[in-house]
């Protein structure tokens, strides 16, 4: 497989007037192509960092981050939707395109494929505050893959659903990441999100982050989120990174 990223002893100090303060500590890590990556840890203990210095949101103290070519795109999908309210669901997809000024023919006629494909055709004149919460996500994530990154960065997205509705999003947004071949990285400290949807999970450690153990998720029938749950090694893992958070705590 080929790897299209490598993040090598990245570091993150905070300065304070008092202190400098070590967010994130000597993370190392690479990702392949299609492969779907989760960062999994306790609350606070600096995934979203990580996720920030990999998108450019935020500046690296140390280290390394190598992406295959200088040309990647890197698109973002934040904990809340942050869709628009005042714009319908096809301008808040043609958006980025916008703000990137490569809105063309060609571009709204992918995002009208993605609405299409994904069961949004018939609400792209809807607004935000007519929608589920399960469709405003899928809305951001073709917000998202509009602008046709080659690495999509996902910061909780599931956080502010229920959790039913939580499971069925996961479903769906996975399925999408999968048909359109996207390499993703995902945060979250859902145990069982991060078994369901990755390839891959890496577990760290509280404040500041290290890396505690990286595992790969080899289920016995690979499926949807909703059904990986249900896999004869899914208790496996869940146990193994169980114990990694649990020691986080002595």
């Amino acid at each position: 497989m080929k790897t299209i990223l490598e993040i090598k002893n990245l570091s993150k100090n905070y300065l304070t007037k008092k202190q400098s303060i070590c967010a994130v500590e000597n993370i190392n890590f690479k990702i392949n192509e299609n492969e779907f990556i989760v960062l999994v840890g306790p609350s606070g203990c600096g995934k979203s960092t990580i996720l920030s210095i990999i998108g450019g949101l935020e500046k690296k103290s140390s280290g390394e981050i190598s992406f295959e070519n200088k040309n990647i795109k890197v698109g973002y999908m934040f904990q809340e939707d942050t869709l628009f309210s005042w714009l319908n669901v096809l301008e808040n997809c043609l958006l980025g395109l916008k703000i990137q000024k490569s809105l063309n023919k060609k571009n709204i006629k992918y995002v009208k494929y993605l609405l299409k494909k994904y069961g949004l055709s018939k609400f792209e004149k809807n607004y935000p505050k007519e929608l589920s919460g399960g469709m405003r996500q899928r809305v951001a994530l073709i917000r998202t893959l509009a602008i046709k990154p080659d690495i999509l960065l996902l910061d909780e997205p599931f956080s502010a659903l229920d959790y039913q509705t939580r499971i069925n999003v996961s479903n769906d947004v996975y399925n999408i990441i999968k048909e359109e071949n996207k390499t993703a990285i995902m945060v979250t400290h859902d145990i069982a999100e991060a078994i369901s949807m990755g390839d891959k999970v890496i577990v760290l450690s509280n404040t500041p982050a290290k890396i505690k153990n990286i595992y790969d998720i080899n289920l016995k029938n690979k499926n949807i989120p909703s059904e990986n749950r249900k896999d004869e090694n899914f208790n496996f893992y869940y146990n193994l990174i169980w114990k990694d958070l649990e020691q986080n705590d002595k």
